[in-house]
């Protein structure tokens, strides 16, 4: 359900739609949808999650129910430019997310914060009031709930009425959770935000500037945990890098 919008293109990075646009244009888009109390579910894509939408026909319906797709990756960026669908920039999910709440600071949004550990989730509502004094924290939830408790989390976003919900949850588990419920909680913007909860807790240390601006900050979450990561990564990007190769040759061949 990948909506248009006036003057912004959608390009086709190896069978997924992406908004071509950049964070400040995110920005103005969002706050008029918020303002106009619409929905807008946001969807982000970096080089894993490409590979993984080919292989889960789940995980690639559920992102493409988004309104929005953004390329979440430098590798995205990249893999535009070598097919000939180029993006203006990277608008990684994390860097929204941020961007939100100091927006929300200015403009007094109401928001939810679901995911990561009660711990992580505490910190975060420390960190809004301190850093953040402008933004309504209308709620919070863990992350760790069983399935069952799943209907009643939903519930209680709905309840909370807040104008962004921000899902801190890996992959397919945010994106399920957002397909399935954003009927029921009615929120203007839905955010999944991935570990970025644990970025701004403090407990994970996000990749410096130049190692996000080369590509490389993959290569820098290898770094940290690699017992648990080399092999996901291995195997995402060596995929990735085939299926821009394929389809750059299918598009030579082609004409």
């Amino acid at each position: 359900m990948v909506a248009k919008f006036d003057g912004v293109e959608v390009r086709t990075i190896l069978g997924v739609p992406v908004h071509a646009m950049t964070m400040t244009q995110v920005l103005d888009l969002l706050d008029g949808v918020i303002s106009r109390k619409e929905q807008m579910q946001i969807g982000v894509v970096n080089a894993a999650k490409i590979t993984n939408m080919h292989r889960d026909p789940k995980l690639r319906d559920d992102v493409l129910s988004s309104d929005l797709i953004l390329a979440d990756g430098a590798a995205v960026v990249w893999a535009g430019k070598i097919l000939n669908q180029p993006l203006p920039e990277r608008v990684a999910g994390c860097d929204l997310m941020f961007e939100l709440f100091a927006k929300g600071s200015e403009k007094n949004y109401r928001v939810y914060c679901l995911g990561a550990t009660e711990e992580v989730s505490q910190e975060i509502a420390r960190r809004v009031a301190s850093d953040y004094p402008g933004v309504d924290l209308v709620g919070r939830h863990h992350g760790y709930y069983s399935q069952d408790e799943e209907e009643a989390v939903a519930k209680d976003i709905a309840a909370a009425n807040p104008d962004i919900l921000f899902v801190a949850m890996t992959s397919p588990k945010k994106e399920h959770f957002l397909a399935r419920w954003s009927s029921v909680i009615h929120v203007p913007v839905t955010h999944g935000v991935g570990g970025s909860f644990d970025v701004m807790a403090g407990k994970v240390e996000r990749a410096p500037e130049l190692w996000q601006k080369t590509g490389m900050e993959w290569l820098y979450r290898v770094k940290q945990e690699p017992g648990r990561l080399w092999k996901r990564y291995l195997i995402t990007n060596s995929l990735f890098l085939y299926m821009i190769f394929r389809a750059k040759i299918k598009s030579l061949l082609g004409r």
